[in-house]
This record gives C-alpha cells, structure tokens and sequence, in this order.
C-alpha cells in the first residue's frame, strides 16, 4: 500500500511543484519571458483540472487506482495531451493580446505564435508519450493558424477551445461516467483561464514584448 501511496504522491507533487508560479509577480517584459509564462501556466492549468477530476470523481479509490500500471500509463498520456491543448488555447490568447492595436499583421503573429507554442513543447518534450505526439501536435497547431482570426483572440474565451475539449476527451474516466460531467468538466477548465487571463494582463508590457521579439528575431 505504501508503493501505491507514494506513487499516487508523486503525481500530486508533480502538480504541487508548480504552484510557486501563482506568486510570481515579476513584469513580462521580453518574449522569452512571455513564453515561459505561457508554458508555465498551461502545465499548472493541465495538470491541476485533470488531477483535480480524477480525484472527485473516484473518491476513496483515487490512491488504489496507481496500483494499476495501464491506469498511470493513461494518466501520463492524458497529462501531455491537455498540457498540448492548453498551450495551443493560451499561446494563441498571449499573441493576440502583446500584438493588439499594433501593425503586427498575421503572418508576423503566426511566426510568434509558432516561436512561443515550439517553446512550450520543447520544455515538456521529454514527457510527451511517443515519438510522434510532438509531430501531432505541431501538425495540429498549424492547422489553428490557418483558421486563426487574430482579432478575436485577445478578447473573451473565444481563444480557450482547445483545452475544455482535451479534458473531456482523454481524462481516463469510464465514457458513460464522462458523459455525466462533461458541462462541469469542461466549464472547470474555461474558469481556470480568467485568473490566467488576468494575471497576464496585469504583468504583461505588450509593447516592450514585442520591442524584445523585433530586436531578437532581427539579429
């Protein structure tokens, strides 16, 4: 029982580790720093809402079911797929938002959003669940911005589609159970983002951002 426990625990402390992240206060000045908010918050995010179901909803069995290797298997893979979800939805919300009322066009905010999406992955690469998750959801990244409306990205929840979708989907619960929780699961999510949302706002310095990312992608 204490194998189990302290497997179920290392999940959780997995999800604790990035807790420190909601007391950062420092200004997001640079595009190195926008990126690494954006990777940051979309793991804490990820991670938080699909512990946190699992755990309401098997209850008393949540720590017995790591006994079982293709339950923690599942768990890992689902982890990285709404991780993927979730940094697509806030990549695309934090360009939106550094590049609005700018001459910025799309092609430009299509390179950004690429540059700031690749980062997020490469930080979390040695997690993804096979060779060819990365690939996946690269390819499915693009396939967004080619579809994008920059205009309405920095406004509302129209960014954050993308991770309520990949919750529901790969959380490792029975499909007639989901079914059940799919407006609670997928609104937990939606929710999660606004102290995201605001927090960015209130730290970001979009034009020295986009100062930052000229300079460097210039030289």
């Amino acid at each position: 029982m204490n194998g189990i426990l302290a497997r179920a625990c290392g999940f959780m402390r997995e999800f604790a580790s990035r807790l420190s992240i909601r007391r950062e206060t420092s200004p997001v000045n640079t595009f190195e720093e926008l990126c690494r908010f954006v990777g940051a918050r979309a793991a804490f995010v990820s991670q938080k809402k699909l512990y946190g179901y699992l755990k309401a909803r098997m209850g008393t069995r949540y720590p017995s079911m790591f006994e079982d290797d293709a339950f923690v298997a599942s768990v890992n893979i689902a982890k990285m797929q709404v991780f993927a979800a979730a940094l697509s939805d806030l990549t695309v919300h934090a360009v939106a938002l550094v590049t609005a009322g700018s001459q910025v066009g799309a092609a430009e905010r299509n390179r950004m959003a690429r540059a700031c999406f690749r980062h997020g992955v490469a930080e979390h690469a040695a997690q993804a669940p096979d060779d060819g998750s990365i690939g996946e959801w690269e390819t499915a990244f693009e396939k967004r911005l080619a579809d994008l409306h920059w205009e309405n990205m920095s406004v509302g929840g129209d960014a954050f589609t993308e991770s309520p979708a990949a919750l529901y989907e790969w959380a490792p619960i029975a499909d007639n159970l989901k079914r059940l929780d799919a407006e609670i699961v997928t609104n937990s999510i939606r929710f999660a983002w606004i102290e995201v949302v605001r927090d960015l706002r209130r730290r970001c310095d979009a034009s020295a951002v986009r100062a930052d990312y000229e300079a460097t992608s210039a030289a």
